[in-house]
């Protein structure tokens, strides 16, 4: 059976070394913060936002949450984040997605200052990420590297695998694992909704790596024996025998590929984690960046 990835425990560890550092940097006044953007009542976006305030105040880091109904217009919430980039106490922004329709998420995430954009996803960070510069990536491709890194699997000339090309995963991780860098240097192969024959691609893997949102794309049959597999993907799936009547699973057949896998990340408990860690990781570097004297 495949060594399950523990994305828990690997953010614990991230949660234990960023909380010396915002302490270390409190010593000198300055106090990391975190404002985040929640326009609307998707049920899922506020699940989410309350997580990342939950993380916050368990890393050490201010966060200031600022909800908003779906009226909120374009132009006051640009307003808003003009403000919050003038605003000196606050490290990070970040504006949850998706936004209702009646707002351009274009034009929001370009209104970001790129040091406060600890999402990385303005256009400049992306295109430093792109030309290997130093840059905010984003948190889960962020996440899944450093998940690979400490679970000391071997990134360099290996086969990865992205099955999904969304600019929030598939693209800028396979911008990242492909760089001539410590903890990538791989062959990549980003597959799509376009790609034929997939299995095809997916049984060369040495390392898959699954965001494809859509429960059950891969099978057992789709992978070779002793792979690395890591499961992006969470979706809820009807289930009467669970008490809130749903379960979530990722996007691979988890049951099936662990009987080949070397390893494996479960869902839940795996990138999730980690896409929070790396977010309180980038608010950290941004507190750091953006007060004068301190190392």
């Amino acid at each position: 059976m495949a060594k399950i990835i523990d994305g828990n425990r690997i953010a614990q560890q991230i949660h234990q070394e960023i909380e010396e550092q915002v302490r270390a940097l409190r010593t000198q006044g300055v106090q990391p913060c975190l404002a985040v953007i929640l326009v609307g009542e998707d049920p899922a976006s506020l699940v989410y936002v309350g997580r990342k305030q939950k993380a916050c105040e368990q890393f050490g880091i201010a966060s200031r949450t600022l909800r908003y109904g779906a009226d909120f217009s374009e132009h006051e919430l640009l307003q808003l984040i003009g403000e919050l980039n003038s605003d000196s106490s606050v490290h990070g922004i970040l504006v949850q997605l998706p936004l209702p329709h009646s707002l351009s998420s274009s034009r929001v995430i370009q209104a970001i200052a790129p040091e406060k954009d600890v999402d990385g996803f303005h256009p400049v960070n992306r295109g430093k990420l792109a030309a290997g510069e130093e840059c905010y990536a984003p948190c889960t491709p962020a996440g899944i590297q450093e998940m690979l890194i400490r679970e000391k699997i071997d990134i360099a000339g290996k086969h990865v695998v992205i099955v999904g090309r969304s600019g929030i995963v598939g693209m800028p991780l396979a911008v990242m694992l492909a760089q001539k860098k410590p903890g990538a240097n791989a062959t990549v192969t980003l597959c799509h909704t376009g790609t034929r024959d997939l299995s095809y691609h997916t049984r060369q893997a040495e390392i898959l790596i699954v965001a494809s949102g859509r429960a059950g794309t891969i099978t057992g049959e789709m992978v070779q024996e002793g792979c690395v597999v890591i499961d992006v993907g969470v979706n809820r799936i009807v289930d009467s025998t669970h008490p809130k009547g749903y379960r979530l699973v990722g996007d691979v057949d988890f049951a099936a590929v662990e009987k080949k896998a070397a390893a494996i990340s479960p869902v839940p408990g795996g990138v999730g984690p980690m896409t929070i860690a790396m977010l309180m990781k980038n608010t950290l570097q941004a507190a750091r960046k953006q007060s004068a004297g301190v190392s």
